[in-house]
């Protein structure tokens, strides 16, 4: 018996927040996107296995890792922060590879990438997760985003001057998503799951947004000639 073929693709944004994982799922039917509320699982396979399935996924998170050290940034880090420029570049993280994420302990993985703040260390608990559950099937329509790249491909290309932890940055970017995504902004101005706050919100929409362009072939690549890593999986930021 044929399975009859849904009038609508099943997307989402997803970014890590503090309570595990924030998702925002959303219908496309032709060029029309209907987001539902968003909400926070613990465990990213939650997401991987989520039903019905997401046809096209951006996801806050690198996928494909150098498998020793070789320095803070792979080439697409590299050439995001050529592309979202200065200030925002500082959005940009560096990448511990997969021994370092391997690791025993936090401080074993930090004297193996020497160059690790504070900040990079608490982001290993995403980081290592997704490392571990994250598989090269998954990469077909799982697309590894950065909130900075979308927003600035958002802006036609043109770099954001604000911080989306400020006011005017938060506003700045309601508008991107306003414009490019009307009436998800209604969605992601409601008051944040538990585990997630509004800077969340704003980012898993820009991961949405990424997603409707991965669902329509649309994305651009960095860098664009592919670079894979041991396990199969393409290092690469989308936008």
């Amino acid at each position: 018996m044929a399975v009859k073929k849904l009038p609508y693709k099943n997307l989402a944004g997803i970014t890590p927040c503090p309570g595990g994982w924030l998702v925002l799922p959303a219908r496309l039917a032709g060029i029309t996107i209907s987001a539902e509320d968003a909400f926070v699982v613990p465990r990213l396979v939650e997401v991987l296995d989520y039903r019905p399935r997401f046809e096209a996924a951006g996801i806050n998170i690198p996928i494909g890792l150098n498998e020793t050290p070789n320095g803070r940034f792979r080439p697409a880090e590299l050439e995001a922060r050529e592309f979202v420029g200065w200030p925002r570049s500082v959005g940009i993280n560096g990448v511990p590879s997969r021994a370092a994420m391997r690791a025993d302990s936090p401080a074993e993985a930090a004297e193996m990438e020497p160059w690790m703040t504070r900040h990079d260390r608490r982001r290993l608990r995403w980081l290592k997760e997704a490392e571990r559950e994250i598989q090269p099937f998954h990469a077909r329509s799982w697309f590894s985003a950065n909130p900075d790249v979308s927003f600035t491909q958002m802006n036609n290309e043109e770099p954001l001057q604000t911080s989306p932890h400020h006011e005017e940055g938060r506003v700045e970017r309601l508008e991107l998503i306003r414009t490019q995504l009307p009436g998800v902004d209604d969605v992601i101005t409601r008051v944040p799951p538990d585990g997630a706050a509004p800077v969340h919100m704003l980012q898993v929409a820009a991961m949405l947004w990424t997603a409707r362009r991965g669902s329509g072939r649309a994305i651009s690549r960095m860098p664009l000639d592919p670079v894979w890593d041991t396990e199969g999986l393409r290092m690469e930021i989308v936008r």
